[in-house]
């Protein structure tokens, strides 16, 4: 059974090999999952992690990404998905869920669920989607207690505490820059610059800061789309795809109900659709069986 119902890979093993990863000259690939489906199927492509977006659990909940996610929710949903991938699992944390004392106990909470790794970001409270205007960010004051509170509660060494920041689109570039290398001071392992614009952008961050980096290549968004071998030579160690699975299966989703009420069938959509045989595939069923069999397969003896 090992590896069926949950990973074989332990937490602590993912939380090793995601830091020492980070600090290899390959790029992490994470893309998002908005579901425990999609994470095995992040694994079984050949990713080497898994990204549980803020906004793409907002989005799942029926919410817009201002906040409104509880700690619960968060850590649940990350819980799932951890549950079934051997891949690290980086998970967006907003700000901490509430002032220091919280964000420690969402380093706790998360590490218990198996995440891998957090990031928290320096926007004020309620939080907004990182490519939208009318951001705001705490003074740097307030982000570097919060980090501190947050590395101060890590139990496991290797659980990777990343930095947000939100300033490059306010105070701009150079200002984001003074903020990574003050979180980066204040313990973060991995700084997050969100909505840089060009390569130009990434190469003047990559530059200035010696700590790892995650890019975030959402579509749709302030970012060039840049792809993951060009992220790796300027020198980037992660880059996350926070909402393109969610965006994928909602499009292929809305076309295909649209298509049932104006034609009153699916017939036609067979071929846009993964088929009974794929899914089995990927939830390993025939596994299962082998394992009712294995445990049921017996017979009782005459005395008993």
């Amino acid at each position: 059974m090992t590896g069926l119902l949950a990973a074989s890979t332990s937490a602590a093993d993912k939380r090793a090999a995601f830091r020492a990863d980070l600090s290899s000259d390959r790029i992490q690939r994470l893309p998002g999952a908005f579901n425990p489906l999609v994470a095995k199927l992040i694994q079984e492509i050949g990713f080497e992690g898994v990204y549980v977006s803020g906004a793409v659990l907002s989005a799942d909940l029926g919410l817009p990404d201002i906040g409104l996610t509880t700690l619960t929710e968060v850590a649940g949903r990350g819980q799932q998905i951890a549950r079934v991938t051997d891949l690290p699992v980086l998970i967006d944390a907003d700000t901490g869920f509430g002032e220091p004392m919280s964000a420690a106990r969402t380093v706790t909470i998360l590490e218990d669920a198996g995440i891998a790794a957090l990031h928290l970001e320096d926007q004020v409270n309620p939080k907004r989607c990182g490519h939208l205007d009318g951001k705001a960010v705490v003074p740097i004051e307030d982000m570097v207690r919060r980090l501190r509170a947050a590395v101060s509660a890590r139990r496991d060494p290797n659980f990777v505490i990343c930095a947000r920041t939100d300033a490059a689109g306010i105070e701009g570039i150079d200002a984001a820059i003074e903020r990574a290398k003050a979180y980066a001071d204040a313990g973060a392992d991995l700084i997050f610059t969100e909505a840089l614009r060009t390569v130009a952008d990434f190469e003047k961050f990559r530059a200035a800061v010696s700590t790892p980096l995650l890019a975030n290549m959402t579509e749709f968004g302030k970012s060039e789309l840049v792809p993951a071998s060009a992220l790796e030579k300027i020198g980037y160690n992660a880059v996350i795809y926070p909402v393109t699975t969610l965006r994928l299966a909602m499009f292929a989703a809305e076309l295909g109900l649209r298509e049932i009420y104006s034609v009153g069938t699916q017939s036609d959509l067979l071929d846009r659709m993964q088929q009974r045989s794929r899914l089995y595939e990927l939830l390993q069923y025939e596994r299962y069986n082998e394992f009712d069999s294995d445990i049921f397969n017996f017979t009782l003896g005459r005395n008993q």
